[in-house]
């Protein structure tokens, strides 16, 4: 299962059939020996049917990716040490007979019933390489339906180019998120908001040309108070002298400030249900319900 060139072309075709599809695809990070690939779809199955959707790899994963050639040989342990694995079938015919062989795929180190799986392995073409895949499932409820997301985190070396690898290693993962979430009902997602022009002014700007003191009001400005000791304007009017024996307003005396109660030491925090939130707190972008 080597990428030459004319399986490169299968993949990025696959790639191109499933970004017609309703998902978010892309490589999210690279560099010089690692990529991390993540796709995100919505369905209108519940978590439960997802779930149940994908341990059966048999039923979804594309048999062009496979081994033997056929997803059919496909099986998957939802346990942690669990194998999602593919048996190549025996051989006997005429003039040629074989054993039956087997490939692992990935292994299962956390498997969290619709909720999370996540699993470790090479796939592919990446299996001839010395790196690691870490492959995070996610299985979260919005508001339209399920969420599903696919990460993939590849690290190490290898004898690919990083550009090339990592796009055709995305394809393949938006081309198996597609087919699992076709026959559960792929809600369409809203296309991300356009960003504002830059030569744009902001809603809360006031124009240029108006006076600050204006600015969000209605009619005339209000003159600026006079500071003191400096000469009244011509015309202004002078306030007239309090009349004689009226005694002037005494000052109201300013409120005694309150007694500041004694700090009470801040309660503590009630111990935090583990919830499987926490255990993908590593994800780069983690999916928010």
């Amino acid at each position: 299962m080597k990428l030459t060139k004319s399986a490169l072309a299968a993949v990025l075709a696959s790639a191109a059939l499933a970004s017609a599809a309703p998902l978010s695809a892309e490589v999210t990070r690279t560099t010089d020996d690692s990529f991390v690939s993540r796709n995100e779809v919505v369905v209108e199955a519940t978590p439960k049917e997802v779930w149940l959707a994908l341990i059966s790899p048999s039923g979804w994963w594309q048999s062009a990716h496979t081994w033997s050639g056929d997803a059919k040989n496909l099986t998957l342990m939802p346990q942690a040490g669990g194998c999602f694995c593919e048996t190549i079938p025996e051989v006997d015919e005429p003039g040629r007979f074989t054993l039956q062989g087997s490939v692992e795929h990935m292994r299962v180190v956390q498997a969290y019933p619709e909720q999370a799986l996540r699993m470790i392995g090479s796939l592919g073409p990446l299996q001839s390489e010395p790196v690691t895949g870490v492959l995070t499932i996610v299985i979260s409820t919005v508001p339209k339906g399920t969420r599903i997301v696919f990460e993939y985190n590849v690290g190490g070396p290898m004898r690919y180019e990083i550009p090339v690898i990592s796009k055709a290693v995305d394809g393949v993962m938006a081309a198996q998120i597609a087919s699992l979430a076709k026959p559960l009902g792929v809600v369409p997602m809203p296309p991300p908001p356009e960003p504002a022009p830059a030569d744009e002014p902001a809603p809360d700007a006031a124009p240029a040309d108006k006076p600050a003191a204006m600015a969000g009001q209605g009619g005339a400005a209000k003159p600026a108070a006079v500071p003191a000791g400096t000469a009244k304007p011509a015309g202004a009017p002078t306030p007239a002298p309090a009349a004689k024996g009226t005694a002037a307003p005494a000052t109201a005396p300013k409120p005694a400030p309150a007694a500041t109660p004694a700090t009470k030491p801040a309660p503590k925090p009630a111990p935090k249900t583990p919830s499987v939130e926490d255990a993908f707190d590593d994800l780069a972008d983690k999916p928010k319900a």
